[in-house]
């Protein structure tokens, strides 16, 4: 099953709450972008920019063109506990 992102929503600094297509949700902190480096991470390290995500094709994506792979966030998520099915009173 191929895994695409619905919708994103930025909660604050690095935080954002990703919704799938299979139907779970959860909550991500990315803070750990400020100790990678690489051209097109470097804008993503200003909160206010990072904020501006918005979901392109399946994926999470910032005004640079730089886009989140959403299979391996999701599988990433799930490894951390982080998923949970859409619905879900913590939502």
């Amino acid at each position: 099953m191929m895994i695409k992102v619905r919708r994103a929503k930025a909660l604050g600094a690095y935080r954002l709450t990703v919704e799938f297509s299979d139907d779970t949700i959860g909550e991500r902190d990315f803070s750990f972008i400020k100790d990678e480096s690489g051209p097109m991470l470097e804008p993503l390290k200003d909160p206010a920019y990072f904020q501006r995500v918005f979901v392109e094709d399946g994926a999470l994506t910032w005004p640079n063109g730089y886009d989140w792979d959403p299979i391996a966030l999701h599988d990433d998520m799930k490894e951390a506990g982080e998923l949970r099915p859409v619905g879900d009173a913590a939502e």
